[in-house]
């Protein structure tokens, strides 16, 4: 049961990995002011985040203990995930140094973080993760430790920790390669927001012409600093859990620490891939403008093109769901008046009541109009004298 919680949470989880930072990377890609150091390396960071749902998820449900697969094939699957934390590690630490650069020396910001230099840097980070995620595979893993039988067979049953030796997990992994850049990087953003605050309270010191403009760029870059350091700030919360119950792992042995809550620090750090996208939505106005921007140019665009090649007539004040579900509205009322108009003739003893259809007071270009004909009641004698009411199509001809 806990199995079956925890891969449909993985699911969920996994898709919104992969929605969210497909809308990150195609807003920098749609805006031109995105072009920009900061926002390289934050496009590096969701692309590392869509990997984490389209290939960390699947891959870690799959080495779960449920496959039997060659010994360096588990190992080979198991060191993908690593060098997906440490592109997220390095993505943020390129952020963190870039934001030291721009607010330390902004004179000569431009000249030395260029895009091509930005780019650069993040292939860099990229070839470093590789390099430090697939260190396993150079021999620092457990097949030392198995027996040659059980190495040498042609699978094995395929678990994270059956392959990668805890003592690189929390010594090489988590000591040298994620502890120590959070450090890092705590002190630049420390470093950051004590310069700001000095020049934010040297300006308001100074009366100086064309001050006000230099506070409001400092107030911006504070701002930005702020979100960028949230963001920091909930991938240590959510990535912690799990290194320390490693650290668990190493010094008591497989009883300290249950299986749910193994289970529970694995779906926090996969979480943290998730949540990005949505801190960007809220904290940075840019990003924000940009998924709006995607919304109107090509989600309702593209409705508007559908509607028109089906025969609709869009209205261009009305947007979003109501182009979606008001046509669906419009008919089921449709239907509606019309029983109910059988239904009033029932209780009146009237041969027909006429209602108004409720399409005629839709507002135009919303709705498709509807040709067909609408439908009235009318009375048939029935053998014992009584009347009975049915529903037929206006302009037909009764042979009841």
């Amino acid at each position: 049961m806990a199995w079956l919680i925890y891969t449909s949470l993985e699911l969920v989880i996994a898709v919104a990995c992969c929605l969210g930072n497909v809308l990150v990377v195609w807003a920098v890609c749609l805006t031109r002011t995105f072009r920009q150091p900061t926002f390289c390396f934050v496009a590096s960071l969701a692309v590392a985040d869509f990997l984490v749902g389209s290939v960390a998820v699947p891959l870690a449900v799959l080495v779960d203990g449920w496959v039997e697969i060659p010994f360096q094939a588990c190992l080979a699957v198991s060191c993908v995930v690593l060098v997906l934390t440490q592109a997220s590690v390095l993505s943020l630490l390129a952020i963190a140094v870039d934001r030291y650069l721009r607010v330390s020396i902004p004179l000569r910001y431009k000249e030395i973080a260029s895009e091509k230099r930005s780019w650069a840097a993040v292939v860099l980070c990229w070839l470093i993760s590789c390099l430090l995620g697939f260190t396993p595979l150079f021999g620092w893993h457990n097949g030392h430790s198995l027996s040659s039988p059980v190495l040498n067979s042609s699978h094995i049953n395929c678990t994270f920790l059956a392959v990668i030796s805890l003592p690189y997990m929390v010594y090489f992994n988590y000591l040298g390669c994620i502890l120590l850049p959070l450090a890092a990087m705590t002190l630049l953003y420390a470093l950051v927001f004590y310069s700001l605050r000095k020049r934010l309270r040297r300006e308001d010191e100074t009366s100086a012409v064309g001050g006000s403009k230099l506070r409001a760029f400092l107030i911006k870059e504070k701002r930005l600093a702020r979100s960028l350091a949230l963001v920091l700030l909930l991938f240590a919360a959510c990535w912690m859990p799990l290194h320390l119950m490693n650290c668990v792992l190493l010094s008591t042995g497989p009883q300290g620490v249950p299986q749910i809550a193994f289970y529970a620090g694995i779906l926090l750090s996969h979480a943290n891939s998730a949540v990005n996208p949505v801190v960007y939505a809220f904290r940075i106005t840019k990003i924000r403008e940009a998924y709006l921007e995607i919304w109107r140019r090509y989600v309702l665009c593209w409705r508007r093109q559908r509607n028109t090649m089906s025969g609709h007539s869009p209205n261009e004040t009305t947007d979003g769901v109501l182009e979606y579900f008001l046509p669906v509205l419009d008919q089921g009322i449709t239907e509606l008046l019309d029983s109910l108009r059988c239904n009033l003739a029932v209780s009146d003893g009237q041969k027909h009541i006429e209602l108004p259809a409720y399409s005629r007071h839709m507002r135009p270009g919303i709705v498709m109009h509807q040709e067909e004909r609408r439908t009235h009641c009318t009375s048939v004698g029935s053998d014992n004298g009584s009347k009975d009411f049915i529903l037929i199509p206006n302009g037909s001809q009764s042979s009841l």
